[in-house]
């Protein structure tokens, strides 16, 4: 059972690396034609970039029915990257796109970076030169101020 809760969380952290890597090479490069809705005013909730999750919850499940038919380990892997989109939708967007009735406030520090280099992030209007890609990670304010500011400058 630990082995099985140490694959679960350890997806659940390497998701974070997975999603970061997507969000730059594939949302921001070929795939850009699904997320170009999410950077873009829109009415209503959905959005085509919620095609990306859809694809996440079909590999999750994919991964738990392996699981289920002899590879076990598999099901807790397809937990952790299942958890990941449940995550992803409760923090991005619920809490940074504010898509509940009820709208958060970020409550901590931890919070409050995620929630302003969110926004540093959609401070680029396009695909090219955003800065802070991942969802629970955030580098320090600083540093993606110093890069937007260095991207605005480029003709």
């Amino acid at each position: 059972m630990l082995f099985n809760l140490a694959v679960l969380f350890g997806t659940l952290v390497a998701m974070e690396g997975v999603g970061t890597l997507a969000h730059k090479y594939i949302m921001h490069g070929w795939g850009w034609w699904l997320h170009r809705s999410h950077h873009e005013p829109h009415l209503g909730m959905l959005e085509t970039n919620d095609l990306y999750l859809l694809a996440l919850g079909l590999i999750a499940a994919t991964l738990v029915a392996l699981g289920k038919s002899g590879y076990a380990p598999l099901q807790w892997v397809g937990g952790g990257v299942g958890g990941y989109g449940l995550l992803y939708v409760l923090a991005h967007d619920g809490f940074f796109h504010r898509h509940w009735p009820r709208k958060p406030q970020p409550v901590n520090r931890y919070l409050k970076r995620l929630h302003r280099a969110h926004r540093l992030h959609h401070a680029i209007k396009g695909r090219e030169g955003c800065v802070s890609f991942g969802f629970f990670y955030a580098p320090p304010l600083s540093k993606l101020k110093r890069q937007l500011q260095q991207r605005r400058k480029r003709p």
